[in-house]
Order: C-alpha cells, then structure tokens, then sequence
C-alpha cells in the first residue's frame, strides 16, 4: 500500500492526472508520482499545498485521523 493512498484518492476524485497534480505544485510528474508512492518524502510546504487544495487538514493526509475537515 502506498504511504499517502488518500493523495492518490483525492488527486483522482477530482479526475486529474499526476502530471496535472504537479504543474499545480510546480513539481514534475516523477516527483509528484514519488510523493504518492512514500518513495520520497513530502516536503511540509508540499504537503500543506495539497491540502490547502484539497480542502482537507494534513492529518487527514497522514492518515492520523479519519476527519478531513480542516482546523477552523
């Protein structure tokens, strides 16, 4: 299972590719690929970005909690 399954989840509900994923994070598709296989870790500005677009807190990226909602 890959380390971050929920980046993949969320990156194709909203139907868009990695290539996609990386121009919106100013990565390549390698890298953003690496991101949502654990080869490589997520920088946290990286990994906050994904979750700012996302919608969702960095713990729910993280899998530490069930609750995407974000802190208020």
């Amino acid at each position: 299972m890959p380390l971050y399954p929920r980046i993949r989840n969320l990156r194709e509900d909203k139907d868009l590719t990695q290539t996609q994923m990386g121009k919106i994070l100013s990565c390549s598709q390698r890298v953003y690929s690496n991101y949502e296989r654990g080869d490589i870790d997520i920088p946290t500005v990286t990994l906050t970005r994904i979750a700012d677009f996302h919608k969702v807190s960095v713990d729910y990226l993280l899998g530490r909690t069930n609750n995407p909602d974000m802190n208020k």
